[in-house]
C-alpha cells in the first residue's frame, strides 16, 4: 500500500534515486554530507521488502559511483521485520557488506517500541562482523542509556535523536534533558556521535563545544539556514534524504513534529 500526502511531500522527500544523487552532489558542494533513506517502512509482503533491498542496494551503488560523501540508512521494516525479523536482519547485514565494499557509510534508523531490540542486535550484528555502522537512538525511551553504552562498546556510531514513535515520554522538556544528558557523557568520553535535532536551544548548547566530535544532523526541508552556515564555520553537517514514492508515513511524522512544536510555542532552527 502507497499512501500519498499530495504536494506536501515534495517539502520532505525525493521522487527517486536520481533527484536524491542530484540532491546530494549539491549539498556536497556546501559542505554538507547526505544520509539516504529509501521510503518503504512496513513492508507487508516478501515482494516489498525485495523491492525495498533492491532500492537499498541501487543506493549503496549510485553513492559509490559518483564518489558522493554520502551513507544510506535503512529501517528493518522496510526488510520485512513485520511479519520475518530473521530475514529482515539478514538483509540489513547483507547491505552493510555491500556498503563496506562499496566503501560506503551504513546507518541504521530506529523505529517502535517492539523493534528497538531486535534493530539493536542487527547493528551490533554488523559491528561484531567489522562492518561499520551508525545506529539512531531515540532519546524519548528509558532504555537509551544502556543501549547507547552496549553500542559504543561495540564501536558503532550513535545518531541521537528525540524519538518520532510512542515512548516512555512525550513532554518535550523531558526529552530535551535526556537527549542533552547523553549528548554529555558522550562528550566528556570524546565518542564522536551525530545529534539529530532541530531544536534551537539544544543546537546552541552543541555548538558552544569544539567541532570534531558532533555531527549536526537535519532533515530535508527544514534548517536549512543552519546547514549551510554550520558547515561554512567548519562543522560536520548532514542531511537526511528520503526517496521514493511511499511518502505518507513518514511525512505524517514530519508534520506532527511541527505541529508538537508549534503547539508548545517553539520553531525549529531556520
Amino acid at each position: 500500500m502507497v499512501l500519498r500526502t499530495s504536494g506536501r511531500a515534495e517539502r520532505w522527500t525525493l521522487p527517486d534515486l536520481d533527484a536524491a544523487v542530484q540532491r546530494c552532489r549539491a549539498q556536497n558542494a556546501r559542505g554538507i554530507r547526505c544520509i539516504l533513506d529509501v521510503l518503504g517502512e512496513y513492508a507487508r509482503s516478501e515482494e516489498q521488502a525485495r523491492e525495498n533491498r533492491e532500492c537499498s542496494s541501487a543506493a549503496i551503488a549510485a553513492i559509490g559511483e559518483h564518489h558522493l560523501d554520502a551513507s544510506l540508512t535503512v529501517k528493518m521494516t522496510a526488510f520485512g521485520a513485520s511479519f520475518d525479523r530473521e530475514a529482515a536482519r539478514d538483509s540489513l547485514l547483507r547491505l552493510c557488506e555491500e556498503a563496506r565494499a562499496h566503501g560506503v557509510g551504513f546507518e541504521v534508523d530506529m523505529e517502535g517500541r517492539g523493534l528497538v531490540e531486535a534493530t539493536v542486535e542487527a547493528a551490533v550484528a554488523c559491528a561484531r562482523q567489522g562492518l561499520p555502522v551508525t545506529l539512531a537512538l531515540q532519546t524519548s525511551l528509558d532504555r537509551t542509556t544502556g543501549d547507547l553504552d552496549r553500542i559504543v562498546r561495540h564501536g558503532i556510531k550513535p545518531r541521537l535523536v528525540k524519538g518520532a514513535y510512542p515512548a516512555d515520554t512525550d513532554d518535550l522538556t523531558d526529552i530535551r534533558r535526556r537527549f542533552r544528558a547523553l549528548a554529555s557523557d558522550l562528550l566528556d568520553r570524546g565518542v564522536p556521535f551525530s545529534a539529530a535535532t532541530h531544536d534551537p536551544d539544544l543546537v546552541a548548547w552543541l555548538v558552544e563545544h569544539p567541532a570534531g566530535t558532533v555531527e549536526f544532523a537535519f532533515l530535508m526541508g527544514i534548517a536549512d539556514e543552519t546547514k549551510r552556515r554550520l558547515a561554512e564555520e567548519g562543522r560536520a553537517v548532514a542531511e537526511y534524504v528520503p526517496f521514493g514514492k511511499q511518502t505518507g508515513i513518514y511525512v505524517a511524522r514530519r508534520e506532527a513534529y511541527l505541529a508538537k512544536m508549534a503547539a508548545e510555542g517553539r520553531t525549529p532552527v531556520p
